[in-house]
């Protein structure tokens, strides 16, 4: 992965967004066949297209077993940019949005993926697939528009069959948040890991959406359990994080493995009576922070309270 994946050729695609002062940049990643990383500054989507080689249509034919996914579609300000990367990739209907959690970054491009195109006739509209609470908790918090929604939802595991390839949607309880969808594209052998999997920062405990640490470590076990390694654990299943680098296995092992580690440490912290101060004071983290620990917007500190307070069993100290 560390060898052959970062040196894959980007193709730029670069579109005006709808809302923002400057024009987004969209980067496209070829993964397999007709499978695309879109790496934008919201972090990444995924799209799958129709396969370059396909039966031929007639009429009353193969009209809903073709077209467009999305997994997410990032801030409404990059919702036109992305719009746009994914019309360069295909003119083909965008049949499913999925979402892989509830956040601005995740949800906001879906009114535009959704929206029909002019002069479209007939044919299925656009599903935007998430979790149950997800739309739960969005129709609650009202700041979403009607046509933002999704409206698709399922419980435990969903499937999806297009473009000659089985799409699973796999719920993860309580991990990033409590509405975590890992989406595995089984053909491809591509997974769509949303905010489960980062590769940027330490990973994010939403606990007012009621997030967990070990709801983060029992996802990225179940991503594991998923993917398979092409040889001696690089390579493989590909793994589009929500933010950062085209990843396989061993990123994934290695991701986990330091989650479980800061978790220990803090807990046995804990367990001799250290308050937040001091745990914080014994730095846990110290070996990681010089590649997880630079994210201003989820510092370490903030990753360290959330575990202590959730090893403590309770929201604040």
């Amino acid at each position: 992965m560390r060898i052959a994946l970062v040196l894959l050729p980007f193709l730029l695609l670069t579109a005006s967004a709808a809302q923002g002062p400057a024009t987004a940049e969209i980067r496209v990643l070829p993964l397999r066949a007709n499978v695309f990383m879109l790496v934008g500054p919201d972090g990444n989507t995924t799209v799958q297209v129709e396969p370059a080689t396909r039966p031929p249509r007639t009429p009353g034919s193969y009209q809903g077993t073709y077209g467009v996914v999305v997994v997410d579609t990032q801030a409404g300000a990059q919702a036109e940019a992305l719009r746009a990367a994914v019309r360069r990739l295909s003119q083909g209907p965008i049949r499913f949005v999925i979402n892989t959690h509830i956040h601005d970054d995740r949800i906001g491009g879906n009114e535009a993926l959704a929206r029909r195109d002019a002069g479209a006739r007939g044919g299925d509209p656009t599903l935007i697939v998430s979790h149950e609470n997800v739309l739960l908790k969005l129709a609650e918090e009202g700041r979403v528009p009607q046509g933002g929604l999704p409206t698709d939802t399922y419980l435990d595991i969903k499937e999806i069959w297009l473009n000659g390839e089985a799409i699973q949607l796999f719920h993860q309880p309580n991990a990033h948040t409590d509405g975590d969808t890992i989406v595995y594209f089984r053909k491809s052998d591509v997974i769509s890991a949303g905010d489960l999997f980062v590769t940027t920062s330490y990973p994010v405990i939403d606990v007012a959406h009621d997030g967990s640490v070990q709801g983060i470590i029992d996802g990225l076990n179940r991503i594991l359990d998923i993917a398979i390694p092409e040889n001696s654990g690089e390579g493989g299943t590909l793994i589009v994080p929500g933010q950062g680098r085209l990843s396989d296995e061993a990123d994934v092992v290695e991701y986990r493995n330091m989650v479980v580690i800061v978790r220990d440490r803090i807990q046995d912290l804990v367990k001799k009576g250290m308050t937040l101060a001091q745990v914080r004071a014994a730095r846990p983290t110290l070996d990681y922070d010089f590649r997880y620990g630079t994210n201003r917007a989820w510092t370490t500190d903030m990753f360290v309270e959330a575990i202590y307070n959730e090893v403590k069993g309770r929201k604040r100290e």
